[in-house]
């Protein structure tokens, strides 16, 4: 579950890492009182979507006189931001963040997340903040500082000495003292909030040698949020997908994509197989959608009811291989599907495993249209057939 900005603040400054002063709003006229209750000029509006590049989308504009903040804000609310991680089609901007404007003497890079190669989580660190960490990482891998930090002992103090000694010109003791500091209550927030992500950038060494978290990007893992009720209360749903919100409500592993060929699969292998399946075939994924093995009736017409909302969709393929979930189930489903939905789209169903036999029973003496693939290859030619030509 991605935080928007002010709500990873909130949670940062609970763990004792100092955030600039600030005020969430949703008018030109409340940007206004904030800006007139916060220290400066500078004012500092920050639109709060959940995507990165905010910046070159023009969604973080710098006022120096409450007036100016008032109309940033208003040239942001209610329009689509586009940033490059966000697709051409932006996302809607319904809260922009006033705070106040800091004095900048150097801008740092910190994180923590878990590296799959060492099982272990990983404190990233550089001295190119306010950057995109991948471009620093390709252009001056050297730069970008990695310590990982064992489970078993947690955060020790060397962790943090290890990182900030590198720093060239290093800072003076006081200011090391607090970034050590900032270091070891973002490794605490990491852990104790069940973080997938928690990022720093740029972490700001201030012109008096404060530290200060000027944005903050963090991810709950969604495994997790049974346990952490206070980040689970923060979830915005206007951010998500209306698809993959609907799905979620049924308790189906959905991710919408920008592809044309719908997909329906039991196992997430299985589900990037059928991907790879319909790349292969000339066609782009619509979606991935994993029933898994205990999906019901109902659930399997919920999941054919989400893929036919999608307008891109030219075509569907069921790709179920049964074992837990029985192929008869699956047929069913998907009849149920079809008579709540017209299905004006082709449809490729490809059956193995238990009960195999009765569910291409169920189908065949359906009214249903629809294309039998007898194995994977047979259904990348039927899948080939149906695709636009460009």
């Amino acid at each position: 579950m991605k935080l928007h900005e002010h709500q990873a603040k909130t949670l940062l400054r609970s763990f004792d890492i100092p955030v600039p002063e600030g005020r969430l709003v949703e008018t030109g006229e409340d940007a206004l009182a904030a800006a007139r209750e916060l220290q400066g000029p500078p004012w500092v509006v920050k639109a709060q979507v959940h995507a990165g590049g905010r910046g070159k989308g023009g969604g973080v504009r710098v006022a120096q006189s409450p007036e100016e903040a008032a109309e940033a804000a208003r040239s942001i609310l209610g329009r689509p931001l586009v940033t490059p991680q966000t697709g051409p089609e932006g996302k809607p901007v319904h809260s922009v963040l006033v705070e106040e404007g800091v004095e900048i003497a150097r801008e740092l890079y910190l994180a923590m997340v878990v590296d799959r190669e060492s099982a272990l989580p990983v404190m990233i660190f550089s001295q190119d903040g306010g950057m995109e960490i991948e471009e620093v990482a390709a252009r001056s891998p050297e730069r970008v500082l990695k310590q990982p930090i064992s489970p078993e002992t947690g955060w020790m103090p060397f962790c943090g000495r290890n990182l900030v000694f590198r720093l060239d010109p290093l800072p003076p003791p006081e200011t090391l003292k607090v970034l050590t500091a900032a270091m070891a209550g973002l490794y605490r927030a990491f852990v104790e909030l069940d973080c997938s992500l928690a990022e720093i950038n740029p972490l700001v060494v201030t012109t008096s040698g404060g530290v200060l978290a000027v944005d903050a990007k963090m991810n709950i893992d969604d495994n997790a949020l049974f346990r952490q009720k206070r980040a689970a209360a923060m979830d915005d749903p206007s951010e998500k997908d209306p698809l993959e919100l609907k799905a979620g409500a049924s308790n189906l592993n959905y991710i919408r994509l920008d592809g044309n060929i719908g997909a329906m699969v039991n196992g997430a292998g299985l589900a990037m197989a059928t991907m790879d399946v319909i790349k292969m075939a000339g066609a782009e994924p619509a979606n991935f959608l994993d029933v898994g093995g205990g999906a019901s009736e109902e659930m399997i017409t919920r999941g054919f009811e989400i893929i036919l909302e999608d307008p891109k969709v030219e075509a569907i393929l069921i790709n179920i291989f049964g074992g837990i979930l029985r192929c008869d189930v699956l047929a069913r489903g998907v009849l149920a599907a079809a008579e709540k939905t017209a299905i004006g789209v082709p449809l490729i169903v490809r059956l193995e495993g238990t009960n195999v036999e009765e569910g291409r029973r169920i189908l065949e003496s359906s009214s249903l249209a629809f294309l039998v693939a007898r194995d994977i290859s047979e259904a990348a030619a039927l899948v080939t057939r149906q695709v636009s030509p460009s």
